[in-house]
């Protein structure tokens, strides 16, 4: 195989792929990248079993200047050593050729490498599906989505179906939710798909992660497809594939109170900067706890860390109405939902001192649809 291609074009790609690519993986050949050349294009394949990137650069692209001289597949390992010769070469092409001997060679304006290859017969396929019954999705939407939602998936293994992000669609809404049992994501946006489609599947925190970094904003709309395993995400030059997790994910709607006996509407940026200054003693010390108080009308946080000292910040507000009452929680939870409102002002819903409570954005005619909840902590240490 042969090709010359523009450079700075092929290393963007290469990054979109490489998100893929793990040293940890079990299967050796999977810590390095597949490059495949046919008559029309290049295409370049990582994978660690978990999710597989695609990213193809097309003859007719006159910014990426490919020409192909000969066709043909080999794996390069590690990824990385590839994409870090790529990135020092000086020149804005480069040459890639194959000889029979399975060595690779990239040359450049004064430079050329010789590196050792790998046969593609010997790399994984990718999963088949069919992508017939696909459907489309707006980028930047989805995108939002993931980034409100994903913050409440659990880091831990213990219950793998908590580690993933929940995806309803059914009458035309799509429902996300994510919880790690001390906090919960909500949010449901409707969505132009054909009337009778519906489906509910569980897509690893990770690999979403992964798939917003590839879904640039120039990019409109990207295309879905479902196998009984697996996800496709399509734009007009990459594939992201991710494996679904199995298992019931939990019914949450009753999680979400419904009424509340105090509620607090606060500027965003007002109560994250209260939140970082209070959070401040409780990261120093022991127990990553503060305290939220309403009484006579004030809202207060506090914390108090015995062996750093004791922080409290009266915390201006918009309105207060209900009652008098103290709740404690981690403050990180508070921040990380904070960090999913576009700014502006939202209600902090609470109803007793051990019962979760709600964030809403104050311009939601409907409150379960853009939901953060977070769980209190039981413990006393908050208190001065």
């Amino acid at each position: 195989m042969k090709f010359t291609v523009n450079r700075l074009e092929l290393l963007k790609k290469l990054r979109n792929v490489q998100l893929a690519i793990s040293n940890k993986t079990t299967i050796p050949i999977l810590t390095g990248l597949k490059l495949e050349v046919t008559k029309t294009n290049l295409k370049i394949t990582g994978s660690n079993s978990d999710i597989s990137i695609e990213s193809k650069i097309f003859v007719e692209d006159e910014v990426a200047n490919l020409a192909i001289e000969e066709t043909g597949s080999i794996v390069l390992q590690p990824a990385r050593f590839f994409a870090d010769i790529i990135n020092k070469l000086s020149d804005e092409t480069f040459t890639f050729e194959v000889n029979t001997q399975l060595q690779a060679s990239i040359s450049s304006a004064n430079s050329f490498f010789t590196i050792n290859a790998l046969d593609a017969a010997s790399y994984p396929y990718l999963p088949e599906i069919d992508t017939s019954e696909s459907f489309s999705l707006p980028v930047l939407l989805l995108k939002r989505v993931i980034e409100q939602t994903v913050i409440a998936v659990s880091k831990h293994e213990s219950r793998p179906i908590l580690t993933g992000v929940n995806f309803t669609i059914k009458d035309g809404q799509l429902k996300a939710v994510a919880t790690d049992s001390h906090r919960l994501s909500q949010r449901i946006i409707p969505v132009d798909v054909p009337e009778d489609l519906s489906f509910q599947i569980v897509i690893p925190g990770n690999s979403l992660t992964e798939l917003s970094k590839i879904l640039t904003d120039d990019i409109e709309e990207v295309s879905v497809a479902i196998a009984d395993n697996q996800i496709l995400f399509m734009t007009e030059d990459t594939y992201f594939y991710s494996r679904l997790l199995e298992g019931n994910y939990p019914q949450t709607d009753q999680l979400i109170p419904g009424e509340s006996s105090t509620q607090i509407e606060v500027n965003v940026q007002t109560l994250k900067g209260a939140v970082g200054r209070t959070s401040l003693l409780s990261h120093a010390g022991k127990n990553n706890v503060i305290k939220l108080s309403v009484e006579e009308g004030n809202l207060q946080l506090t914390s108090n860390s015995p062996e750093v000292g004791y922080v409290e910040e009266d915390v201006p507000f918009d309105a207060l109405n209900g009652d008098d009452i103290e709740i404690s929680f981690n403050p990180d939870y508070l921040r990380d939902a904070l960090n999913t409102f576009d700014g502006g002002t939202v209600t902090l819903k609470l109803i007793s001192t051990l019962r979760p409570f709600v964030i809403v954005p104050n311009d939601s005619e409907d409150d379960h649809k853009f939901v953060q909840l977070i769980t209190p902590i039981r413990t006393s240490t908050a208190n001065r």
